[in-house]
């Protein structure tokens, strides 16, 4: 009888390799764009994608000013802050987050899309947001991500 035994691989910390890539947001949905952007950051684009692991890749997105939202979402989706005290509360339409806050709209909604955890935190620090085609990143060498 021959029985052949198989061990689950599992990515360790110290096993991953990540990835640089880039993205051009311009013209791209807000929320489509982020559902792209998590998947990567979670590293469960891979095979050997493993729950537990941080093992996703960085990614680096440019044009962030120039995002799209469908629908009535620049007047109706509302951007909430609080500060914890009386009267503290902000609210801000997406329009006014573009002009005041372009990178935060983006952020917000792949902070939104990764766990809520100690492994969510550390794969959101993987993500760089920028406005306009410059990035300091161009020694790490970042692939073109298409979506």
């Amino acid at each position: 009888m021959n029985t052949l035994s198989y061990k689950t691989k599992y990515v360790s910390k110290e096993t991953a390799t990540p990835k640089w890539m880039i993205i051009d947001a311009d013209g791209l949905i807000v929320g489509r764009l982020a559902t792209q952007l998590a998947t990567v950051l979670r590293g469960k684009h891979k095979p050997s994608y493993t729950p537990h692991a941080d093992a996703g890749d960085y990614v680096i997105v440019i044009n962030a000013e120039k995002v799209r939202f469908t629908g009535n979402k620049w007047d109706q989706k509302k951007y909430i802050t609080f500060s914890g005290y009386p009267g503290g509360q902000k609210k801000r339409t997406a329009k006014e987050m573009l002009v005041k806050k372009p990178i935060e709209v983006l952020e917000s909604a792949v902070r939104g899309m990764l766990p809520k955890n100690k492994l969510g935190r550390a794969m959101f620090k993987k993500l760089y947001v920028y406005t306009g085609e410059e990035h300091p990143h161009a020694a790490q060498k970042p692939e073109e991500l298409s979506i």
